[in-house]
């Protein structure tokens, strides 16, 4: 894993959300896994929550894109990107957030073991 095998791997995810289905973007978080969501008070636990987060987050068809990214590969089974992306909804309207991914190796590939996504606080 290489600096840019982890920017790929946001690529991925952004791709899974357009294809609009909570499934193929639930796929990519780790069993355990942990969400912080960006459009959501609640913290997600489990991919029965975070599917649930995604099937109205998705309705909005949203799509990123990084304007800051930090990388680190910590190991070879763990990696974090952090920084600030910004998503356009199909209405037009976008929101700028803070994000932190980190990321597992698992048997099944790179997976997201947590995910953290929160608007910025100065408008």
């Amino acid at each position: 894993m290489n600096h840019d095998d982890v920017v790929a791997l946001f690529n991925t995810w952004n791709s899974a959300l357009a294809t609009l289905d909570p499934d193929t973007v639930t796929a990519l978080y780790a069993d355990n896994a942990v969400l912080l969501p960006t459009v959501s008070n609640r913290v997600r636990h489990d991919h029965a929550e975070i599917r649930d987060y995604f099937v109205g987050f998705l309705q909005k068809s949203p799509q990123g894109v990084i304007d800051e990214s930090n990388v680190n590969v910590l190991s070879d089974t763990h990696a974090t990107n952090s920084g600030v992306y910004t998503f356009t909804f199909g209405d037009g309207s976008t929101v700028t957030a803070r994000f932190s991914y980190l990321y597992v190796a698992t048997t099944d590939g790179w997976k997201i073991l947590q995910h953290h996504s929160s608007a910025m606080p100065e408008g």
